[in-house]
């Protein structure tokens, strides 16, 4: 499992303005299997994704993520073989 943690690198105004365009791609990544979960940090410092895809896949993809290009957003990818999972969750297992 690749777990991505985005950080805002601009004030939320920022953010905003790029919000739509996101989403969009966000859209995008689930219908082509590349995300299966997302969402924002709270406190609203950035996002979470999960993803089940190709490390490569994942990043080539994160690169035209509208954040990612205009520099809204610093991503970090972390690699997690999961060894347990609830009930319905066991697709996230390793």
């Amino acid at each position: 499992m690749l777990i991505v943690s985005l950080t805002y690198t601009v004030p939320l105004d920022v953010v905003e303005a790029h919000l739509e365009a996101h989403r969009t791609w966000l859209r995008d990544a689930v219908d082509r299997g590349l995300v299966v979960a997302a969402g924002r940090k709270n406190p609203r410092t950035g996002g979470i994704l999960l993803s089940l895809a190709d490390r490569g896949a994942l990043e080539a993809a994160i690169a035209e993520d509208p954040f990612s290009v205009h520099g809204v957003a610093e991503f970090e990818v972390i690699e997690a073989d999961m060894t347990a999972a609830a009930m319905g969750f066991e697709a996230l297992l390793a």
